[in-house]
């Protein structure tokens, strides 16, 4: 790209959720005074995502709580918020970004905060049926709400997170909820067997039917839900089903405009895409390290991102160092996750009175991962040692003599 383009731009961020809102805040702390504009989809502010499922949905929390940042803090950080217009396409060599409305946006610097869509089950199970519904955006959620009334019947498709987290809040309003994950077991992707037959447990002594090892054959009714028929030949009643069963990250934009994308959009130790004017974080984004790929989907990703390339435009080298860690929370319980465990990891069991439980994996010595079952000590004295390179010892983890402030 030439360098004798016009500058004075400033920052275009496309997507307006939590990196995008990091990313203009750690700009203006870095001292980057040119203009910065957040481009929304949505016709809200950027807001937090992680209660819709939880606060939000039980009526708990309302949509002004929600926001990330008063309407004070767009103003007072020079900061212009476009909400409900979409990002079209990008003209690299224009340095521009066509929106929805027509208006070319001009950018020294371009941000892509898209984040991800959740996966869809095929047309060929769901056909056009009403009452079957997604859960990311505050629309999905106000969308779902008629539906959720004491007596009706629930099918959940898929355990991870979500899928969890709208059981949890089901039961609680007094639906039948059935949850079906075609894999062995739930939070295969997160979190270790262990946790996994915990939070089991949990949901089963609430009365969710939790069926591992089958899926959805095919949804069937009129105009709305009716049925569902599943892998292992059972028919359900269903007036309403939500699927979670993960999420894709967005690229066609960044794909559009000649940019690689491998399972999100490739960036450097830098978030910088092969573009030196354009860089990616958040969901959407995937940096390819020397340890490998890594793309992860949480808040913390979204910050930890949005800093490293806020820095990066303000002229400070930053290098990202992937510190993954997760929550969530169902009925009254908390589950934290700092790290991450995979298969081959040995696991120490952590059971202390007035602490809580928390499972610790090690690969060899190492430790690695942590997660917490209503221990939050527990996970942040884990997530200190992840973040610090360090391992207590096995034995001591174990012991429950040794507490976790003579661990540190």
């Amino acid at each position: 790209m030439s360098d004798d383009i016009e500058t004075g731009f400033g920052t275009v961020i496309i997507g307006a959720g939590q990196a995008a809102v990091t990313a203009s805040e750690h700009l203006r702390r870095g001292g980057y005074d040119a203009p910065i504009t957040i481009v929304g989809e949505e016709g809200f502010a950027p807001y937090q995502r992680p209660p819709l499922s939880k606060a939000y949905l039980l009526g708990e929390m309302d949509g002004g709580r929600l926001s990330l940042k008063p309407q004070a803090w767009y103003e007072s950080e020079r900061v212009t918020l476009l909400k409900g217009v979409r990002a079209a396409s990008i003209d690299r060599r224009a340095t521009s970004v066509l929106l929805s409305n027509g208006t070319n946006l001009r950018y020294d610097q371009l941000i892509l905060a898209t984040g991800a869509t959740p996966r869809q089950l095929p047309g060929s199970v769901v056909g056009d049926l009403e009452g079957v519904f997604t859960v990311r955006s505050m629309e999905d959620v106000d969308a779902v709400t008629p539906y959720l009334t004491s007596g009706k019947n629930l099918l959940v498709v898929g355990g991870g997170y979500i899928g969890l987290e709208m059981a949890a809040v089901a039961r609680k309003l007094d639906l039948n909820v059935t949850l079906v994950e075609a894999g062995q077991r739930i939070l295969a992707r997160v979190a270790g067997a262990e946790t996994a037959d915990r939070i089991s447990r949990l949901h089963t002594q609430h009365g969710v039917d939790i069926r591992t090892g089958t899926g959805l054959e095919r949804l069937e009714g009129d105009v709305r839900v009716k049925a569902a028929l599943l892998t292992d030949g059972t028919v359900l009643d269903v007036d309403c089903v939500i699927v979670g069963i993960g999420a894709a990250p967005r690229c066609e934009l960044a794909l559009n405009a000649g940019l690689e994308c491998d399972d999100g959009v490739c960036v450097n130790e830098n978030g910088q895409t092969s573009d030196r004017r354009i860089w990616a974080i958040g969901d959407c984004a995937s940096f390819h390290l020397d340890t490998g790929p890594v793309r992860l989907e949480s808040v913390g990703h979204a910050i930890d991102t949005a800093a490293v390339v806020a820095a990066n435009i303000c002229g400070t080298t930053a290098v990202y160092s992937p510190r993954p860690w997760f929550w969530s929370d169902q009925y009254d319980f908390k589950l934290q996750i700092a790290g991450a465990a995979t298969p081959d990891c040995d696991i120490v069991v952590r059971d202390v009175r007035d602490e809580g439980c928390s499972h610790w994996y090690y690969r060899e010595n190492t430790l690695v991962a942590v997660d917490a079952l209503n221990a939050p000590k527990a996970y942040m004295v884990g997530r200190r040692f992840l973040d610090t390179r360090k391992s207590p010892s096995r034995q001591d983890v174990a012991n429950p003599d040794i507490s976790l402030r003579e661990l540190m």
